[in-house]
């Protein structure tokens, strides 16, 4: 283990010597070990040369110096955290497409090779830097930050790169990988540390967007430019979570609740509805059903009326033409009705109305040709005013008391006549 602090003391910043040496316990795991790696290339570097006899003590480095370095004393590799071996100086060289070789001659910058065919000076030129110039991928480990509402949030992610500039890339920075590395967690916990954690998981493309500017605002002079960031995973605590997902089956609840009142509410207002519109199309049929009603009986009273008043013209035209037999049979006529209506006075009701000579049937019948008579009597002097004729002279003249003495007798006629049939059929 002393070994392993030295090693890294030499070739790793104090950051990561504080980090190890709080955590000794880690580089017992490869997984570990690849994470300080990935973080930190030059505790990469450092860490390859390990001794044998500390390698079998501690797994993850073996498989740390055996897998990233293959066992060799130094990288092979060309991720991002591994620096690439440097090819010799052959004269004769081939760059590979999207490949930058930084050449010192004399240990002073001399130029860039593109890719193709390159001729080096033997002995003074040498190839001090390869630098990628594809897009790379650079992990973010996971690190702690504080949100504006004082919430503890584990995050990490991934952070997208490519060198636009070898030379800024190779003599601007140490180690640009590191540098974009530690650049993006320090901006990272700024950004988050203005949010709180509602905005910061539901805003991660806008605070994506605001680490990407901040990190290509410092990054311009180290010849790296950032092309996106994306924040993989956010783990608050468990009490936060807890909490949030209350949160969630309470609002679930709530809206549940709303939509089974609205559901509630809306059917009452369309059985009312409905109810209404029942209640006015009735009214409305009852309304038709009196006017029909009412119609039909106008039409019946003024159909009565009609055949009545014909009825009676045609009485009145026989009566006129038939003379004394037609007057006699229209007395007739009116005795039996005025009979037959009295007769029907005792068939309802418990209390009628009757005449006081009620027993004599003569007098009964005398009273109702005494009422034909004065109706007769009404229609002479009618007839004789149409005719221009007077219907009586004076009560005391001679043709006044000869048409009364006439009428009389036929009206005693008449009587006679009427009670001589009623004593019949009450005989038969």
């Amino acid at each position: 283990m002393a070994h392993i602090q030295r090693v890294m003391r030499r070739g790793a910043p104090a950051a990561l010597t504080n980090a190890t040496t709080s955590r000794r316990a880690a580089l017992s795991t490869p997984q570990a070990c690849l994470r300080i790696c990935a973080t930190y290339p030059s505790a990469a570097r450092s860490l390859s040369t390990t001794p044998n006899n500390l390698q079998s003590q501690f797994p993850g480095l073996a498989s740390l110096t055996s897998a990233s370095f293959g066992g060799q004393g130094g990288p092979q590799g060309s991720t991002y955290f591994q620096r690439p071996s440097l090819p010799a100086n052959t004269v004769v060289r081939f760059v590979p497409q999207q490949t930058a070789w930084v050449v010192e001659r004399m240990g002073k910058f001399n130029r860039i090779l593109e890719p193709g065919l390159a001729i080096l000076i033997p002995f003074l030129d040498r190839i001090a830097y390869v630098k990628s110039l594809k897009e790379a991928a650079m992990e973010i480990p996971s690190q702690s930050a504080i949100t504006s509402d004082n919430v503890a949030l584990e995050l990490d992610g991934v952070l997208y790169t490519r060198v636009f500039d070898a030379y800024k890339a190779s003599y601007g920075v140490e180690d640009s990988e590191y540098a974009i590395s530690q650049l993006a967690q320090t901006t990272m916990r700024s950004e988050i540390g203005q949010l709180p954690l509602d905005h910061v998981l539901s805003e991660r493309t806008s605070l994506n967007s605001k680490i990407t500017a901040a990190i290509n605002e410092a990054a311009q002079d180290w010849g790296v430019v950032c092309l996106r960031y994306e924040i993989r995973d956010i783990h608050p605590p468990e009490g936060v979570v807890a909490a949030m997902h209350r949160q969630v089956t309470a609002e679930r609840s709530k809206r549940a609740e709303i939509l089974d009142s609205e559901g509630e509410r809306q059917s009452a207002i369309n059985i009312a509805e409905g109810r209404k519109q029942s209640v006015i199309l009735a009214s409305e049929a009852v309304q038709l059903e009196q006017i029909n009603k009412a119609k039909g009986e106008a039409q019946a009273i003024e159909i009565r009326a009609r055949a009545t008043a014909e009825a009676i013209e045609s009485v009145a035209s026989k009566i006129a033409a038939g003379g004394s037999s037609a007057q006699g049979a229209m007395n007739l006529s009116v005795a039996e009705k005025y009979v037959d209506a009295f007769g029907k006075l005792a068939k309802e009701g418990n209390s009628v109305i009757v005449p006081g000579n009620v027993g004599d049937i003569g007098s009964m019948i005398a009273s109702a040709m005494a009422v034909y008579g004065k109706v007769g009597e009404g229609q002479a002097r009618a007839a004789a005013n149409r005719l221009g004729a007077p219907a009586e002279e004076s009560k005391d003249g001679e043709g006044f008391e000869e048409y009364r003495q006439s009428q009389q007798d036929k009206k005693d006629a008449m009587r006679q006549h009427v009670l001589e049939g009623f004593e019949a059929g009450r005989q038969q």
